[in-house]
């Protein structure tokens, strides 16, 4: 059933925030504790600031269309001290002495971290070797080496350079550990590195000037602010196309009826849907999410149920 608290909250998490600690505090404004069905799209380590998105009510079931959105951060590694963490909240492993690294150095050697690549997952990590979270074995300190996985570095681009901190702009897929690619730009210009400052500025189209400051939640009273920043379902994912469904269809959906291809008007779309995605939307709400297989016209393929919104 439909609540007040279905949808999306953009927050800028502050430094030594867990993302937990942000939820928790959304549930305490709102006042309902267990009641409110709540996640986030992508954790952000408590060193970590920036943008981090809230999953309201039925907003939950859109945590895959979400995370699936590009990641943009700005990055500042630290030459010269790696640590067991790859970031400042480690055990420092090895130290260096940074010595001149040319502009033209830093930047290629750089560049070879763009576009496809594959990663090695940081051992602290939610990652799962073998059935168990990595962080909770490298806490016992186990050694563990993860297997590499490929991730998409769309851009990544030097903002300045004051060594030894080196800060970045980096647009990467989901699932792109920014740790890693410190560490190993550290490792590739000689002396090593960790990542210092961490900063998420954008998931798709969201953008962290845009968030409400999570360091401004500090009880009830904040709840008509919340309210008023929440993002409905339909505008959660505007990169999904949509089409406009009657009132009939609607309540069909709604109750698990998987429409057909001549049931649906895709004149307001581009005619392809290119993530193989389509939302039908009534009366301005989000009704379901369908899964579509094209093949050939514009009408003809697989149509499949992925979402529904009740």
């Amino acid at each position: 059933m439909k609540t007040l608290h279905d949808g999306i909250i953009l927050t800028d998490k502050c430094e030594n925030e867990s993302s937990s600690d942000v939820i928790r505090k959304i549930k305490h404004a709102f006042g309902e504790g267990k009641s409110l069905k709540i996640g986030h799209a992508g954790t952000l380590d408590p060193f970590a600031t920036g943008l981090l998105i809230i999953l309201l009510g039925q907003g939950t079931k859109l945590s895959r269309y979400v995370m699936a959105g590009q990641k943009s951060y700005i990055a500042t590694l630290e030459l010269g001290i790696e640590t067991d963490t790859l970031d400042p909240t480690g055990n420092i492993v090895r130290k260096s002495t940074v010595s001149h690294l040319s502009d033209q150095t830093i930047r290629e050697k750089a560049s070879r971290f763009e576009g496809d690549i594959r990663q090695t997952p940081p051992a602290f990590s939610a990652v799962k070797h073998k059935g168990i979270r990595s962080y909770k074995l490298a806490r016992k300190g186990q050694d563990i080496v993860l297997k590499e996985r490929p991730v998409t570095v769309h851009s990544l681009e030097i903002v300045s350079v004051d060594l030894p901190l080196i800060t970045l702009r980096i647009k990467c897929s989901s699932g792109t550990y920014i740790r890693s690619i410190a560490a190993d730009l550290g490792r590739e210009l000689g002396p090593g590195a960790h990542l210092k400052i961490l900063r998420r500025i954008g998931i798709g189209s969201f953008l962290v000037q845009n968030a409400f400051p999570s360091c401004e939640i500090t009880g009830k009273e904040i709840r008509p602010l919340l309210t008023a920043h929440t993002i409905s379902l339909r505008e959660a994912i505007p990169e999904i196309q949509e089409t406009e469904i009657p009132g009939f269809l609607e309540e069909k959906v709604r109750n698990g009826y998987c429409p057909k291809w001549d049931e649906l008007d895709l004149s307001s779309t581009d005619g392809d849907c290119h993530n193989g995605l389509l939302k039908l939307v009534s009366d301005g709400n989000l009704v379901a999410v369908l899964r579509i297989h094209q093949r050939g016209g514009n009408k003809n393929g697989d149509i499949g149920i992925e979402r529904v919104f009740s």
